[in-house]
């Protein structure tokens, strides 16, 4: 048997101080699983400490390559790189013709809740109503004790009010991003822009036409406006309403060689954030969907179709001495001259007789045709949803004849007019407007409605109005204006007109040698006031307010004073010296008729002018209607005192 035999420890000596080594501290042996357990662990941890390290090493790599090497390259890609669009911006920005914003877009937050989640609603809303004091009691709780899933407490929450919210803690009431639409200038651009919906869809103006395109594109739409021209317009036709104490009003200007509209105003307007709001007359635009019977402008389109169609010419003549009678109507002249009256005569003194007697030698046909061409009996292709139809007479008779040769009978919106007297002035040609910025080399080529030649006889009529018509006080000195007042007495709630209730205009080209601008201004029911003698016709205030527009957006589009040649001056000294002109006074008509231009020589027999004074009721023979002497032309009265030349 073996015996184990235990060998005695070896006693050391230890010094002071050595009792406790640290290498003599007891060891761990592990064995078995707990000992690859904890190598395992080792091991991963040395591999994801590789793995960081080579990570960091990477990036430090890059880093460096970036700041050494790789500046000079990524230099210029930056600044060509182009900019992501916001995540949380949907909707594209509206900007002027010049790129000024019109509209555009702020992120921000709504508050909604999960109504099964709300624990007692009354108690609640009274606790949302304490920090949003604008949400109606009866109607939040009502919405909470719905038990609907998902509910909108308040939209667009300020920063500020989201914090107060969130603070009160209320299990069930959640926040989500979006976005609202804000209009910079205010109620300027209102009803050209519209509106959007609380969920940013297009409710009305561009926003709603262009909804899909806004919605789907960042691109920002342009539109033709121009923020300094609607601006100039919306201000002075607020004052003119404001000064002859009318009701509402409208203004546009329009390229003529374009159709570009460079302002729409109608007033009232309406803060397009808040348009729900306004009230439905704030809401309606008076320039694109309110129809008017737009009296006396409608001249120029009865001249225009007459001498077009050859059955007038400038030297033609009517008998406007008495009024005209077809059956219970009556026909007769504000402040009529009682006399026969030549073509420019008719459209200087506003001539309803000789209005009418003109589109009766026309024809019916004619007329109908004509308006027609002009775009005056069908809407208008407008890239807006608020555009007026014309209303006529479905069955056209003599009598529709004549008073639509003088604005009644008929309405349409200010834009018709402004794109229809554009066609007038500009060669004869009719260019569809728009209030989207074309591309000056894709302008639409238009319809040539009437000949230059007409055009040119249209644009020295309109001077005439302006230097010795009821358009006087449209008279901007170096824009040479041309234009046409027009007054119509509106119609009664009872059915007729009534005399007290005025519409009055002003359609307004500028320079009329060269139009490029026409200028439309409506006033709804002016008054009388001190300054205008009580006098409420359109020549007293629609002129003044349109001649104020011309004078500040003039330059604004580079027209300025004298900068143009004045080439309608001797046409217009020749017809108005013969109108205004003394009974001995022919020193100017000479001088007038030596510089008559080539354009009416054809027109005009000979002898050009007579020694003796024409009477002021002189009767010519019928012979005479399509060429009188110069001195037919000729009205040698004096005005009376206190006759004010303004007519209907």
């Amino acid at each position: 048997m073996i015996r184990r035999v235990r060998t005695p420890k070896r006693e050391q000596f230890l010094y002071p101080g050595e009792e406790l080594r640290p290498s003599q501290q007891p060891k761990l042996w592990l064995h078995g699983a707990t000992k690859h357990t904890i190598e395992t662990g080792r091991l991963r941890l040395a591999v994801t400490a590789g793995l960081f390290g080579l990570a960091f090493a990477s990036i430090g790599v890059r880093l460096v390559d970036l700041m050494l090497f790789k500046d000079s390259m990524s230099a210029p890609m930056a600044r060509t790189a182009p900019g992501v669009p916001h995540g949380g911006i949907g909707r594209a920005d509206i900007v002027d013709r010049n790129g000024v914003i019109i509209a555009t877009n702020l992120p921000t937050v709504n508050a909604y809740a999960d109504c099964a989640k709300i624990g007692d609603p009354k108690q609640v809303t009274d606790k949302l109503i304490g920090v949003l004091p604008d949400l109606r009691y009866d109607d939040t709780l009502k919405r909470l004790s719905s038990g609907q899933r998902f509910i909108y407490i308040r939209r667009n929450l300020t920063p500020v009010e989201q914090m107060t919210v969130n603070r009160l803690g209320i299990p069930g009431i959640y926040f989500e991003d979006s976005e609202r639409r804000v209009y910079p200038q205010g109620n300027l651009f209102a009803h050209v822009l519209g509106t959007t919906d609380p969920d940013n869809r297009g409710a009305a103006g561009v926003e709603k036409t262009f909804d899909q395109s806004l919605s789907d594109s960042h691109t920002p739409l342009q539109l033709s406006l121009d923020a300094r021209v609607q601006y100039a317009a919306h201000e002075t036709l607020a004052e003119g309403v404001s000064r002859f104490h009318a009701d509402a009003g409208s203004a546009v200007v329009m390229d003529v060689h374009t159709g570009e509209i460079l302002a729409m105003v109608s007033l009232p307007d309406f803060d397009p954030k808040a348009m729900g709001d306004a009230p439905a007359d704030a809401q309606f635009n008076r320039a694109t969907l309110g129809l008017y019977e737009m009296g006396s402008t409608f001249k120029l389109f009865t001249a225009a179709l007459a001498l077009e169609n050859g059955s007038s010419t400038l030297a033609s003549r009517y008998d406007a001495s008495e009024p005209i009678h077809i059956g219970r109507f009556t026909i007769s002249d504000y402040h009529g001259e009682k006399r026969w009256l030549s073509v420019p005569e008719i459209l200087i003194h506003s001539s309803n007789i000789g209005a009418a007697k003109m589109a009766l030698d026309a024809g019916t046909e004619v007329q109908k045709t004509y308006l027609r061409k002009f775009g005056l009996l069908s809407p208008l292709s407008l890239e807006l949803p608020e555009v007026g139809t014309p209303q006529y007479p479905a069955v056209w008779r003599d009598i529709n004849t004549i008073t639509i040769a003088y604005g009644h009978g008929i309405s349409v919106t200010p834009v018709h007019v402004v794109s229809a007297v554009s066609a007038l002035v500009n060669g004869g040609v009719l260019i569809p407007p728009t209030v989207i910025k074309r591309d000056p080399a894709n302008i639409p080529a238009g319809q040539q409605v009437i000949s230059a030649r007409t055009s040119e006889e249209i644009r020295a009529l309109m001077r005439l109005v302006v230097l010795y018509g009821s358009g006087k006080q449209a008279d901007v000195g170096g824009y040479d204006v041309g234009g046409k007042t027009g007054s119509a007495e509106k119609v009664a709630y009872r059915g007729g007109y009534s005399e007290h209730s005025l519409r009055t205009s002003f359609v307004a080209a500028f320079p009329v040698d060269a139009p490029r601008y026409v200028i439309v201004v409506v006033l709804d029911e002016p008054h009388g006031t001190k300054e205008t003698w009580n006098f409420a016709t359109a020549g007293w205030n629609a002129a003044p307010t349109a001649g104020t527009i011309v004078a500040k957006v003039a330059p604004m589009l580079g027209v300025f004073p004298l900068n143009h040649p004045d080439n309608f001056e001797p046409l217009a000294s020749l017809v108005s010296s013969g109108a205004f002109a003394g009974p001995n006074d022919y020193a100017r008509i000479t001088k007038a008729v030596a510089t008559v231009p080539a354009m009416m020589m054809d027109e005009i027999q000979t002898p050009i002018i007579t020694t003796e004074p024409v009477a002021a009721n002189a009767t010519p023979g019928p012979a005479s209607r399509k060429g009188d002497s110069i001195a037919a032309l000729i009205d040698t009265r004096t005005p009376a005192a206190g006759d004010t030349g303004e007519t209907q």
